[in-house]
């Protein structure tokens, strides 16, 4: 029979009793026939008793203590999960760090570790300038272990980032046209690119040549230069292909030497007879100086533009490197590391940037801070029209070596010191009287080296090749006449501004007074002559 059944003498419970029951069981069996307790008398509503004030039925649902909790809000319960997580994890790895420690003991004794030990500490040598780049009070068994992980975590961050940019914007082909370039063969079997523009070879009054800066070929020569602007000085402007770019033939082992080779042979291929102006714009000043070191007697002066020096010159004080290393955005200073110490990693970046087959941003390449006047440069129409030629020009072989060697020459032992270009003749005299005589007397101090006109125009603006750049070599190059150029940035100066241009030529040049006229051209020497003299007596192949 039912418990609520009327034999009983019981009463019906009610559904509320019933999951009353079930859910806050005490536990207490009471044998058949024994009837429990009464419930106590439920309180009023409001009444102490029932905080809450709910009433159900005869009974009601009171809270441990008469208390009722506070209920967690989804912050908290987040904060909770996040702490309990943290130490779960800061468990784990002290108890991987004993496990590792434990595996370790003896270890040293084990074949691997014998075999590994050698290579490891070459490597380990080789890697320990790096800590000069940590603080004084980090223990680098514990720093390096942190950066690594770190980096790790941004390249995994970049390659994110950047598939979800390719899936919203696909950049476009790189178009490269059919190969058009005028060519010379130099006397070593290889060809040189190059185009002119200007005056015929035999009105020149000056010629200009020009080697090319990083990531570009003979197509940039001066951006936006004007043709009626070198007919109206009597110029001849020569740009060329560096060995590997566009379509100059690779060399198999250049330097800094035989870049001034190149440009002496494509000189007299061309018929320069008299002396010549060179030109170096950013990076391609390097091919500048060598010429400068090379082959001084063949020029007539030296134009440059934003130049570049070796940042790890030792001739550099470390405040001139602090001010220049300073500038630069972090990739760019790991692509210079990386030409210096680990050049066939180079590879791997310029095939995921330039090297790619697309078209792609200038800043982004080549790793640039811009200022305002070359932010605003870059996004003019006709600037961008000539970068997407220019750069597609550059990589039409599709060879990474050709700039591996160009990275690796701008930060290695160029052969030469800035401070070497101009040096100060030793008195022959003895004693303190002529001691005395040369330091005071300006016409006993005498130079030698080259002495012609050097001008470098410098923006002060520039934070690809910073001022701090041009001031040192003010200072070891005392002959040279730099023009600081106020709000001016690396590329504003140098491209698509007429009025630039003309001042340009007006310094080098003087007053214009066109082409040569037909009697001026019989008094010249026979490109033969001097051809003979320069080619032996400048330029000697080094090993």
């Amino acid at each position: 029979m039912s418990p609520g059944g009327a034999g009983g003498g019981g009463r019906t419970m009610t559904w509320h009793e019933e999951i009353a029951s079930l859910v806050d069981d005490t536990g207490t069996q009471y044998p058949a026939g024994v009837e429990a307790p009464a419930p106590a008398a439920a309180p009023a509503e409001g009444e102490a008793g029932d905080p809450r004030g709910r009433i159900f039925g005869e009974g009601y649902y009171g809270y441990e203590d008469g208390v009722a909790p506070v209920e967690e809000s989804l912050k908290d319960q987040v904060k909770g999960f996040l702490v309990a997580t943290a130490e779960m994890l800061q468990e784990l790895g002290r108890g991987c760090r004993d496990i590792v420690q434990q595996s370790l003991e003896g270890a040293e004794d084990t074949y691997v570790v014998k075999k590994l030990r050698g290579p490891l500490a070459v490597v380990s040598s080789r890697l320990s300038f790096l800590n000069d780049y940590l603080p004084e009070d980090r223990d680098p068994m514990h720093a390096w272990p942190v950066v690594i992980c770190v980096f790790l975590l941004a390249l995994i961050a970049l390659n994110v980032n950047s598939g979800n940019e390719t899936s919203v914007q696909q950049p476009r082909q790189l178009y490269i046209g059919p190969p058009n370039a005028s060519r010379i063969q130099l006397p070593d079997g290889r060809h040189t690119a190059y185009q002119e523009q200007g005056v015929q070879a035999e009105r020149a009054r000056f010629s200009l040549i020009a080697p090319h800066s990083f990531l570009s070929s003979r197509l940039a020569g001066l951006p936006g230069l004007k043709a009626s602007l070198l007919d109206e000085f009597g110029v001849r402007f020569i740009a060329y292909d560096l060995p590997g770019f566009g379509e100059s033939d690779p060399h198999p082992s250049r330097n800094l030497n035989s870049s001034a080779l190149d440009m002496l042979h494509l000189a007299n291929a061309l018929g320069v007879t008299d002396k010549f102006w060179v030109m170096g714009y950013s990076a391609g000043s390097i091919h500048a100086w060598a010429a400068v070191r090379y082959i001084p007697d063949r020029l007539a002066g030296v134009a440059m533009f934003a130049p570049m020096v070796n940042p790890y010159d030792s001739s550099m004080t470390k405040e001139e490197q602090g001010k220049t290393w300073e500038k630069w955005t972090t990739k760019r200073k790991l692509m210079y590391v990386l030409a210096r110490r680990f050049p066939s990693l180079l590879p791997h970046f310029y095939r995921r940037s330039f090297l790619s087959g697309k078209q792609g941003k200038l800043e982004k390449w080549l790793s640039l801070s811009l200022g305002k006047k070359d932010k605003s440069l870059l996004e003019e129409p006709n600037f961008n029209e000539f970068w997407e030629k220019d750069v597609a020009e550059s990589v039409r072989q599709g060879d990474s070596k050709p700039f591996v060697e160009e990275a690796v020459l701008q930060v290695s032992d160029w052969g030469f010191n800035l401070a070497d270009l101009q040096v100060q003749k030793q008195h022959r005299g003895k004693g303190l009287l002529q001691w005395l005589k040369s330091m005071y007397s300006p016409a006993e101090r005498q130079w030698t080296g080259f002495l012609g006109p050097i001008h470098i125009w410098q923006g002060m603006d520039d934070r690809v090749m910073p001022p701090s750049m041009t001031e040192f070599v003010r200072r070891v190059v005392p002959g040279a006449t730099v023009h600081r150029l106020l709000g001016e940035g690396h590329f504003s100066y140098f491209c698509f501004c007429d009025e630039c241009h003309r001042h340009i030529f007006s310094t080098l040049f003087g007053i214009p007074q066109g082409p040569l006229s037909s009697s001026m051209e019989e008094d010249r020497p026979p490109p033969e002559e001097i051809c003979k003299e320069t080619a032996l007596h400048n330029c000697t192949e080094q090993e």
